[in-house]
């Protein structure tokens, strides 16, 4: 049976803190930093760690071998690091980490990696929206938004500053590049490239995300850029290979361009 404790006191000494509810459960091998608020019900299990300054609601679960990041805020009746949904699952101890500033809203599921990956990982300044789910094994990247009810499953990466619409629907093993846009209600089956808006079904390349690129500082050259490298990848009548020798060819180098083309020549699912 696992041991648990009530803890009526964080920090230092034997000062009493009102921030930790009377009602919580934390096991003794958790690591509780300074300045951390929990919530009524709320359940921290073994050899979790959560940093300074978060913010834990009510009826939250934080499952085994878990690491919450510096001033996270996590809502109510989230599940973070529970077993994956996974039947090859064979009760491996595994991972589960959170980066810092990252906020989670209410009933968000995130699922501890497999033995394939050993973790599960969310980065930094993430906003992970109400109902939205990440399975095993999957790495997001800092600053993604995941809107209300989309849905990774198990092996999915997702790049930097990339945006889901509500309901989205990404396939195991796919890869979102950073700086993705993909519209709310689709579904991705295959890997989508870094800077583009995604949307349709089947889902499709609609353009280059200029609005979020502008927002963070891309310089015009490299907005023009991927536009050119675009336009020749997605609106020619060349097939992949010869796509990337013309944009190899034809395109000025940049930090943009190399990223492209590792992106789509590491593609396993092919490209949207």
């Amino acid at each position: 049976m696992l041991s648990f404790r009530l803890i009526l006191w964080i920090g230092q000494g034997n000062k009493i803190s009102n921030l930790v509810h009377p009602t919580s459960i934390i096991h003794k091998t958790a690591s509780i930093g300074s300045n951390v608020r929990i919530g009524p019900y709320s359940v921290i299990e073994k050899n979790s760690i959560i940093g300074d300054n978060c913010e834990i609601g009510n009826f939250v679960t934080i499952c085994s071998d878990t690491t919450i990041g510096e001033e996270c805020k996590i809502l109510h009746s989230s599940s973070i690091g529970e077993i994956p949904q996974d039947l090859k699952f064979g009760g491996e101890r595994t991972k589960t980490f959170i980066g810092k500033r990252t906020k989670i809203r209410e009933y968000v599921t995130i699922n501890r990696g497999t033995k394939e990956l050993g973790e599960t990982r969310v980065g930094s300044d993430c906003l992970l929206m109400a109902s939205t789910h990440v399975a095993h094994d999957c790495i997001v990247g800092d600053n993604v938004i995941m809107s209300n009810l989309s849905t990774l499953g198990g092996h999915v990466e997702v790049g930097d500053w990339a945006i889901l619409g509500g309901g989205v629907l990404i396939h195991q093993f796919t890869k979102i590049g950073s700086h993705v846009l993909i519209g709310g209600g689709f579904r991705a089956v295959q890997d989508v490239p870094p800077f583009i808006l995604a949307a349709d079904h089947p889902l499709r390349y609609k353009g280059v995300n200029l609005v979020g690129l502008k927002r963070r500082g891309f310089s015009s050259e490299d907005r023009k850029s991927i536009k050119e490298i675009y336009k020749i990848y997605f609106k020619s009548v060349l097939n992949r290979g010869d796509a990337l020798n013309k944009i190899q060819t034809e395109i000025k180098s940049s930090a943009v361009k190399n990223q492209i083309v590792e992106f789509i020549k590491a593609s396993d699912r092919g490209i949207i």
